[in-house]
């Protein structure tokens, strides 16, 4: 995967929102080979880093070509997201498009203060 690049948190002793939505997600159904399509968007808190825009796009990109689960694209972004910025607070949320008939919305939370750390 593309490295995650980070820059400091100009703020860093107010807790304010950043939000990315990608729009153009694609990876590939394990099970079919056909490419899935959908939006995926961070929204977090940062605390002393925050996320480099251009290095996350690349980081999307590599899913291009993988043969993923919904539900593990967006709990592994949420993985690698944390491990990269630290935040006080992550959510991942992937909308996919619809493929026979159904669609689906997949969410994972990272917050440190919650029993477990996630929702």
């Amino acid at each position: 995967m593309s490295k995650i690049e980070v820059f400091d948190n100009q703020f860093p002793d107010r807790d304010y929102f950043i939000t990315h939505v990608n729009e153009e997600f694609t990876s590939v159904c394990p099970k079919t080979g056909l490419p899935d399509f959908g939006t995926i968007t961070v929204e977090y808190i940062p605390d002393k880093l925050c996320l480099e825009l251009k290095s996350l796009k690349y980081y999307f990109l590599d899913f291009r070509n993988k043969g993923i689960f919904y539900e593990a694209v967006i709990n592994q972004i949420l993985d690698d997201l944390v491990e990269a910025c630290k935040p006080r607070y992550m959510e991942i949320t992937g909308d996919f498009t619809t493929r026979g008939g159904m669609n689906s919305t997949v969410v994972a939370v990272y917050d440190p203060h919650k029993r477990g750390g996630f929702r």
